[in-house]
């Protein structure tokens, strides 16, 4: 066990463990603290009982991973977690059930990025070669610009010159899974950093930066339960269902107090959502809580269900959807063996009752898929799944106060609200409070 600072981690999410694992790795003596019995916050395992069988372990939302988070896929290694075994690996695709739409062709998934996405534009099924030739263009300008625009531009600003076409088949869908938000209100800056890291620059060893990563497993299990475990065989703490409910200083430390228990620590990491981390630090450090808790969320909604377990419901693991609410659906039997016949499907920049959306991408399954009789298992909505991109967006700093650090997706980075988001801002706050700088 490290003699070094001891440093508590309030927030069990995967900003939380990647802090963790990084304040350890640098030599703190860690305590983690999440007050549910699950841990990955926003991106976690949740049970789910189909009417014939026992639970399956599924997700409180289905996520993509791409081959561009570094940060991400490097901290699975350093938990233990295999990633060219938990993940699908699949070459850029985001095609439609009828085969039309873009996606890396087989003979060209092996070449080096920016190569691989320019075959996938050049062979875009069911797009004229103008509207090709127009994505093509479009693409390299941002990089001539160095994936650069003002900060008040917005994804559509940014996309002017693409036919209506590409808008609906691939601007919208990248950009409403990536910032949660339309392109008339998404933040550009923000979008053509992920554009640039995706499909022009470098992915994590051995996958392709443009890469679809699909879980095997359940979301806990992907990345923060492995966290744990690695915690707890060096020697460190992890206590699951507590609740923090007072920070103070302490000296030069501070304390912590819930549930009548009190703990004194040199270093602090506040990792738990953007308006919990703003009610209990207001009192400590009022600019920063007042940014975090003016920040916008946006939602998004996974409709789980049953299909045929015979044969695969898809034709292939991931598939793309026209109109909404859903814009992408997942066959779970290809992913897992356990989750045969299970769908997700995903709605993101989610609006309405969860009973009529639930309704309505069933009837999409129908008349796009062909999927009837569908039986719908659960249908989870994340209501603050994500802050709102918005173009300009004041984000909160990670630094709160001397030796108080905020991780979390919605503290100041380069990523939206991802997994890849919340792991950089994690591991960096981590590694400042082991340094204590």
């Amino acid at each position: 066990m490290s003699t070094g600072p001891s440093v508590a981690i309030v927030g069990g999410g995967w900003a939380g463990c990647a802090a963790a694992v990084a304040a350890a790795q640098g030599g703190a003596r860690v305590t983690l603290f999440e007050i549910t019995h699950t841990l990955g916050g926003r991106a976690r395992r949740v049970d789910i009982a189909p009417p014939d069988g026992a639970p399956l372990p599924l997700d409180n939302g289905q996520h993509i991973l791409i081959g561009a988070y570094t940060a991400t896929l490097a901290f699975m290694r350093a938990v233990g977690v295999n990633p060219r075994e938990a993940l699908l690996a699949l070459p850029l695709s985001l095609r439609f059930a009828d085969g039309q739409g873009l996606a890396v062709p087989p003979w060209a998934a092996r070449w080096p990025a920016p190569l691989d996405a320019l075959a996938a534009m050049l062979g875009a099924r069911g797009w004229r070669a103008a509207e090709r030739l127009a994505l093509l263009r479009v693409s390299l300008r941002w990089r001539a610009q160095g994936f650069a625009c003002g900060a008040s531009d917005t994804v559509a600003t940014v996309c002017e010159g693409l036919p209506p076409r590409v808008m609906d088949e691939l601007i919208g869908p990248l950009c409403v899974s990536a910032l949660n938000l339309p392109p008339d209100q998404a933040s550009g800056a923000t979008f053509l950093r992920v554009m640039r890291d995706a499909l022009f620059g470098r992915g994590a060893p051995g996958f392709a930066p443009s890469a679809l990563l699909l879980p095997r497993h359940d979301l806990s299990e992907l990345g923060p339960d492995p966290a744990a475990r690695w915690l707890r065989e060096r020697g460190h703490a992890v206590h699951l269902g507590r609740r923090i409910e007072r920070i103070e200083a302490d000296g030069q430390g501070w304390r912590l107090s819930g549930e009548g228990q009190s703990e004194r620590v040199d270093r602090v990491v506040w990792a738990t959502p953007a308006p919990v981390a703003a009610d209990a630090l207001r009192g400590i450090a009022p600019d920063w809580a007042g940014t975090a808790a003016a920040l916008a969320h946006t939602a998004i909604t996974t409709v789980y269900a049953l299909g045929p377990r015979e044969h695969p419901p898809l034709p292939a693991p991931m598939v793309s959807l026209r109109g909404g609410p859903a814009q992408f659906a997942f066959d779970r039997g290809r992913l897992r063996t356990a989750d045969a016949g299970v769908l997700a499907f995903v709605l993101s920049d989610s609006h309405g009752e969860r009973e009529d959306l639930q309704a309505a991408t069933l009837e999409q399954a129908r008349a796009q898929l062909g999927l009837e009789g569908l039986i719908p298992l659960r249908t989870i909505t994340e209501r603050r799944a994500t802050f709102a991109c918005t173009p300009g967006l004041r984000r909160p700093p990670a630094t709160v106060a001397p030796g108080l650090w905020a991780a979390g997706d919605h503290v100041d980075g380069p990523y939206p609200a991802t997994i890849e988001g919340a792991v950089r801002s994690g591991q960096a706050a981590g590694q400042a409070a082991a340094r204590g700088r």
